[in-house]
């Protein structure tokens, strides 16, 4: 999955329905998995597949979550 997906424009999070971000580890593919700032829940992207049951769903640190959301825009 890449940033400029229009398939990025429909997804949603299975649990509150509001846009995901395209994240991934630091220094590797950007498109490895969608990410939910307000309940700081992390979607795999599987073979550029969206993991999206609410199961996928993983927590994620106070660390991770900084770095997911660095310089970008707050979700309102």
């Amino acid at each position: 999955m890449s940033p400029d997906d229009p398939l990025l424009d429909l997804l949603v999070c299975p649990l509150d329905k509001g846009a995901l971000r395209l994240v991934g580890p630091e220094g590797g593919d950007p498109g490895t998995a969608l990410y939910n700032p307000r309940l700081r829940r992390l979607y795999p992207v599987v073979d550029g597949v969206p993991q999206l049951l609410p199961a996928s769903g993983a927590a994620v640190t106070d660390a991770e979550h900084e770095r997911f959301t660095a310089g970008a825009p707050a979700d309102g």
